[in-house]
């Protein structure tokens, strides 16, 4: 089994639901010890929608995972590890909770 050195949560969001988005991000910057990305209001990298990521510790996986779950309101999270393949952290090490949105993974 491949180490997981850390996780990413990718909130998606729009012009209706950033306010919503950037408040969830900024909470959960606060309640845990993990860093807040910059929120793009434009698609970034593999990410088809507006996003905001999260990035964190693999110790940290048991909370955060529940947390984003209870909390999301709706919103679109993506969530993945990072194990240093990264076409593999995005598609079959993959978690979605919503709606499952297609990547660009011409990039990898």
């Amino acid at each position: 089994m491949q180490p997981i050195t850390g996780y990413h949560a990718h909130v998606y969001f729009d012009a209706s639901t950033i306010d919503q988005a950037r408040a969830l991000c900024e909470q959960a910057a606060q309640l845990f010890p993990l860093k807040m990305g910059r929120v793009h209001e434009r698609p970034v990298g593999p990410h088809p929608d507006w996003s905001c990521q999260l990035a964190f510790g693999p110790e940290l996986i048991g909370e955060v995972l529940p947390w984003l779950v209870l909390n999301r309101n709706g919103l679109v999270v993506f969530l993945h590890p990072d194990t240093g393949d990264d076409l593999l952290d995005h598609t079959e090490h993959a978690v979605w909770m919503g709606a499952i949105r297609p990547l660009n993974l011409s990039i990898f």
